[in-house]
């Protein structure tokens, strides 16, 4: 058995190397070369270049026949690390582990090594690394790649560190757990003109604000309160200077939801209204509406596997089997379309603490404290899902 102390200071040293050398989608080479190199050494079979730099390894142990899969995923953030001080900084500037996918990779390997070890499970078990989650990519290049073909499973399992909750604790649900991501660009034009002589033009900042605003009646008017859906604005751009009114306004965004019925409406009222608006002022208006994340349903039946695990590693007090859905977005859904498996979440810190500060920061940084419980929850899941049989 790996001593706790040995195997924190394996993974620690891992995700620090991962953290100070960060790739975002489809360029992780070197991250690649990292993964491929450490599961060589422990013996296994590695696969490399699975929808672009993708990595899969294989552990068999016994005659089981059963299937599992450990994921990972792999990319960085283009977000400029502010972490003065940091030991294990990103030596790449403008680019950064910000959602803490390096202690995932960690994790992941942590758990190959104790099953190298050990052994304690009948059956394959299949470890995962997936380029370009960030962009909602790579589970769908992975596939198209022939991810499940080549390396069939009978389940799926990941997690996500979730900073806000309490470091160490795990978390998941049946049914849907992260929503759905579409985006969407809508295109004002209208005509420029002096900003002196408004009335000489057709102002799409005017009609642009028009339409963000209208936006929200959609979630609050035209939507089931019962069903879960967001709408957000997150960019607003203009051709226009400090006094000229400009022709173009671009309002950039996305939504958020749990089904194809609700994505529908959505994307059908979104439409509606900014084409109405631009219709009524007298300006153009080109809409576009595109489907990036699948939202993330974990299956039923196995769920309890993923609960039994984590009860198993933190103890039961520790365990949330039924945590409130979230609105963030997790590639993995996609996985979850073709194959069943199941995804929780790993508390990184409560605000305030270690490992608190919010994904997507720049002050970021994965709580190295937890990574002993991620290691053994994906290792306890081989053993809880391909139980040895011993006869008698």
């Amino acid at each position: 058995m790996i001593p706790d102390d040995d195997l924190a200071a394996q993974l620690k040293s891992w995700r620090h190397a991962l953290h100070r050398c960060p790739e975002t989608g489809f360029e992780e080479w070197q991250t690649a070369d990292f993964i491929a190199r450490v599961l060589g050494e422990m013996g296994m079979e590695v696969h490399r270049g699975i929808g672009g730099t993708g990595v899969v390894a294989n552990l068999r142990a016994g005659s089981g026949t059963g299937v599992i899969g450990l994921r990972a995923d792999m990319d960085a953030l283009a977000i400029q690390e502010d972490a003065p001080g940091r030991a294990h900084a990103s030596a790449t500037p403008g680019k950064m582990h910000a959602c803490g996918h390096d202690g995932h990779m960690a994790m992941v390997l942590g758990a190959a090594r104790l099953l190298s070890e050990r052994r304690d499970f009948e059956g394959t078990v299949r470890f995962i690394f997936q380029p370009a989650e960030e962009h909602g990519r790579g589970a769908k290049a992975m596939m198209a790649d022939g991810l499940f073909e080549r390396f069939p499973v009978d389940a799926i399992f990941g997690a996500h560190n979730m900073p806000g909750l309490p470091a160490g604790s795990i978390a998941t649900r049946a049914g849907g757990i992260m929503a759905s991501e579409d985006n969407f660009v809508i295109h004002v034009k209208g005509r420029g003109t002096h900003a002196a002589r408004p009335h000489m033009g057709v102002d799409p900042i005017v009609i642009g604000a028009e339409i963000v605003l209208a936006l929200q009646t959609i979630v609050s008017r035209n939507l089931d309160p019962g069903l879960p859906a967001v709408i957000s604005c997150t960019e607003f751009i203009t051709d226009g200077i400090r006094n000229a009114i400009p022709t173009n306004v671009t309002i950039k965004g996305d939504t958020r939801s749990y089904t194809p019925a609700v994505q529908a409406l959505l994307e059908t009222r979104m439409r509606e209204i900014a084409e109405g608006i631009c219709r009524l002022h007298g300006a153009g208006c080109a809409f576009t509406y595109s489907h990036e994340f699948a939202p993330t349903v974990n299956w039923e039946q196995w769920v309890p596997s993923a609960l039994e695990a984590a009860r198993n590693v933190v103890g039961s007090d520790r365990v949330d089997g039924n945590i409130a859905p979230m609105m963030i977005s997790e590639d993995f859904g996609a996985f979850l379309q073709a194959v069943p498996g199941a995804f929780v979440f790993i508390g990184n810190g409560e605000t305030g603490m270690p490992g608190g500060v919010p994904l997507h920061n720049s002050g970021y940084d994965f709580n190295d404290g937890v990574l002993s419980v991620g290691a053994r929850y994906f290792a306890e899941l081989a053993r809880v899902a391909l139980p040895v049989h011993r006869g008698g």
